[in-house]
């Protein structure tokens, strides 16, 4: 997709970079410019300096620079078309497409707006879910049972989904939207379940849950992963594919984890919402996980654009072998001798949150220390099926 130069300059002119970069970090007013602490290398004293007559920003310490679209790249992992569109649809601007029909632009703008509409939605039920969980005793014993404080599930969002069919009815006034059930938060009942009034019975997906929003890199919320606090099934809910959600193309915490990546430079790619959350308590906020599917080829250059480093970490057992055979095959295409890929194997009785809870932050670290290198386990992998004591099987 081609971009005139022209509109790059216009919106470059439009955007003002102190507004773009000061929504990610606090800034102060220092002379003439205004200072921060770098958002992409850890550091305890501002070096950062965003100039607003220059339209640039500036790191003393690490040396990175830019506007605000490569701010946008940087910061948010975005590629340079999502970064310009995203800039333009912040300042009312029309992206102009030189390869693209009329046709195609206003599907895309209509496709663009029915997202902003659902994810708004999300966030309004998200919202609900909190000020549910502060008047749910037993969803807040869940959390502080698995040891998380209140500031950790206010950085996720963390809330919970009341019991009974039907408590959405008193957060949105016309629980019939359709948008209800296109954000995937209200299913609707398959036809000969109509009511006595002829409607589809409708009901709440998620119920008696607690509730973990995921955010796109951008953090806008996409959807919802539930866990149950009894014994239903399934244990885990995730939302539905959407026009704003696609499990094989998200990762949660990675919105949240998007300035650890960099401090501790690598990102540890776990099973569970639980799993980041609990990491992120005990100081690994570089934690992210799939949803609820195999890690896929989008999720690791997802990855890639944030750090250079992944570790796959898999429970020790067959299906942890069998999830980090998809990993694998998922990072194969992008491995290079710039990036580095490790694969954690725990103990099978152990998760991520198991294993640090017994042995500590410096005994799950070095168990990180001791992942396999991609090579290593690449090896591993093909030989299984092989007697390597045979020359054939070698």
């Amino acid at each position: 997709m081609a971009i005139p130069q022209s509109f790059i300059q216009e919106l470059l002119a439009r955007a003002d970079v102190v507004d773009i970069v000061g929504r990610h970090v606090q800034l102060k007013k220092g002379g003439a410019n205004f200072m921060g602490l770098c958002p992409f290398h850890g550091e305890k004293s501002p070096s950062f300096s965003v100039s607003p007559a220059k339209q640039f920003y500036h790191c003393f310490g690490c040396g990175k620079n830019g506007n605000a679209i490569s701010f946008l790249m940087e910061h948010a992992g975005m590629t340079f078309i999502e970064a310009v569109k995203d800039l333009a649809q912040q300042y009312g601007l029309q992206v102009p497409e030189d390869d693209v029909s009329p046709q195609d632009r206003a599907r895309a703008a209509q496709m663009r707006e029915q997202q902003a509409t659902l994810s708004s939605v999300l966030e309004k039920a998200g919202v609900a879910y909190i000020k549910h969980l502060k008047n749910s005793p037993r969803a807040i014993d869940y959390f502080k049972g698995r040891g998380l404080s209140g500031e950790i599930a206010k950085t996720f969002g963390l809330g919970y989904a009341p019991e009974g069919w039907r408590s959405l009815a008193s957060v949105f006034a016309d629980y019939n939207d359709p948008l209800l059930v296109d954000s995937g938060l209200v299913i609707s009942g398959e036809p000969g379940e109509e009511n006595a009034a002829g409607e589809a019975k409708r009901y709440d997906r998620f119920r008696d849950r607690v509730m973990f929003p995921i955010r796109n890199v951008k953090g806008e919320c996409i959807g919802f992963g539930g866990r149950v606090l009894g014994d239903d099934k399934p244990k885990y809910l995730n939302s539905p594919e959407t026009p704003v959600f696609s499990k094989g193309r998200e990762l949660y915490g990675l919105f949240e984890a998007r300035s650890a990546l960099r401090e501790h430079g690598y990102a540890l790619v776990t099973e569970g919402y639980m799993d980041v959350v609990a990491l992120a308590q005990l100081g690994f906020a570089n934690a992210v996980a799939t949803l609820g599917t195999a890690c896929t080829a989008e999720h690791v250059q997802k990855l890639f654009r944030f750090t250079d480093a992944v570790v796959f970490s898999f429970d020790g057992d067959s299906a942890g072998r069998r999830a980090a055979r998809k990993a694998l095959e998922a990072a194969l295409p992008f491995a290079s001798d710039v990036r580095s890929v490790k694969f954690l194997f725990l103990p099978a009785e152990h998760d991520p949150d198991s294993y640090i809870r017994e042995h500590g932050t410096e005994g799950f670290a070095a168990m990180v220390k001791q992942a396999v290198p991609l090579s290593r386990f690449m090896l591993e992998a093909a030989s299984e099926a092989c007697d390597m004591l045979t020359a054939e099987g070698r």
